[in-house]
């Protein structure tokens, strides 16, 4: 039996939802034939709600796949707006770097997940491929959760 949580606490992204994101992030994947992928589903205070790490993924996708969520989470919007912020203002992505631990990475494959009211649930970061074929299942994976997801670009 679920235990209600308790006053106060706003938990985002449900596990279930996150379960389904990783687990349709990776079949996009599969459709597409891309290269082993990793996921990560983060909830609203950033914290791992759901990895999934394909057979054949190399050593740092877990992390690399992570920093994507991280960043968007950090910045309140999708790592394909973060890579232009990379790319226009070096000093800015200095301090963010520093400010993070080093754990934001500004490259597409980071996108935030939203409620149909527009309220940040959490994020999810893809790894494993080219970053905009990434970005492109880990869209997937959010609307097969029934959520909305924000890569930093007009859907």
């Amino acid at each position: 039996m679920a235990q209600a949580a308790p006053a106060g606490f706003q938990h985002g992204i449900t596990l279930d939802a996150a379960i389904t994101i990783a687990r349709e992030t990776l079949a996009k994947g599969r459709e597409l034939g891309l290269a082993p992928l990793t996921v990560v589903v983060l909830d609203g205070g950033g914290h791992r709600k759901a990895l999934l790490r394909e057979d054949g993924g190399s050593l740092l996708r877990p992390q690399i796949a992570e920093g994507k969520a991280y960043g968007a989470l950090a910045l309140g919007f999708g790592t394909r707006e973060l890579a232009r912020r990379a790319q226009a203002m070096q000093g800015f992505m200095n301090a963010l770097s520093d400010l993070a631990g080093g754990s934001a990475v500004p490259v597409p494959g980071g996108v935030l997940v939203k409620s149909a009211d527009g309220t940040v649930l959490g994020a999810v970061g893809v790894s494993g491929d080219a970053s905009d074929k990434d970005e492109v299942c880990a869209v997937a994976g959010i609307r097969a959760a029934g959520l909305t997801p924000e890569t930093g670009d007009p859907l």
